[in-house]
């Protein structure tokens, strides 16, 4: 509504109509076309990924890092026996192999050597080096590593700290909002020490 002097002039910005019976009548609806028909995958397919470092020029395969999933380390289920043949495939090629296994569950892929026990582990396969390799054996109090992510000689190891890196996932993911650390650890159960260690820092940050 505007107003000029003594005169009022309305302007109308909502009008509501009903329509009559017959004007219903006459009114036209608009039919949807047919849907098209399709069908849903009752199992999703499972899609594992790793990190592959290449020469830019040519493509060449030169380091594969595998962060193990629950399934590669389940015996008896169809990726665990996947991931074992390409592993051997890959220990068989010229390709370094870095494996970072941050699950404390399942079977681990085999060492020839024992190694001290830890819930995490790190092993790095150098081409050149085999059948030797570099474990990183990472207790529950340890800090993770900064890893040396060999490349074609002369280009010196590329450091990847494993730490921030997971930090970072953890953020983004919100992790920290989903996880509820008042229940108890999933098994397996804790190493030595580990149980202790845990319950004071969920102490500290008042979990506990």
């Amino acid at each position: 509504m505007v107003e000029i002097g003594e005169t009022r002039i309305v302007r109308q910005e909502v009008s509501i109509h009903r329509l009559s019976p017959s004007s219903e009548t006459g009114t036209s609806v608009a039919i949807p076309p047919a849907p098209v028909k399709s069908r849903i995958p009752l199992e999703a397919p499972l899609r594992l990924y790793s990190v592959e470092i290449r020469k830019a020029d040519t493509g060449q395969l030169v380091t594969v890092m595998e962060i193990l999933s629950p399934v590669n380390k389940r015996v008896g289920h169809e990726a665990h026996g996947d991931y074992l043949r390409k592993r051997r495939d890959l220990l068989r090629s010229p390709v370094h192999l870095m494996e970072i296994d941050l699950l404390r569950g399942g079977e681990r892929p085999p060492l020839e050597d024992p190694v001290p026990p830890a819930p995490y582990y790190v092993t790095l396969s150098r081409a050149e080096r085999r059948p030797t390799v570099e474990v990183w054996p990472v207790r529950l109090m340890d800090p993770l590593p900064v890893l040396p992510v060999p490349l074609l000689e002369p280009d010196p190891d590329v450091p990847l700290d494993l730490g921030a890196t997971v930090a970072t996932v953890y953020e983004r993911g919100a992790y920290g909002v989903q996880i509820d650390y008042r229940q108890p650890p999933p098994p397996p159960p804790l190493l030595e020490g580990g149980r202790a260690w845990l319950d004071a820092r969920l102490w500290e940050q008042g979990y506990r």
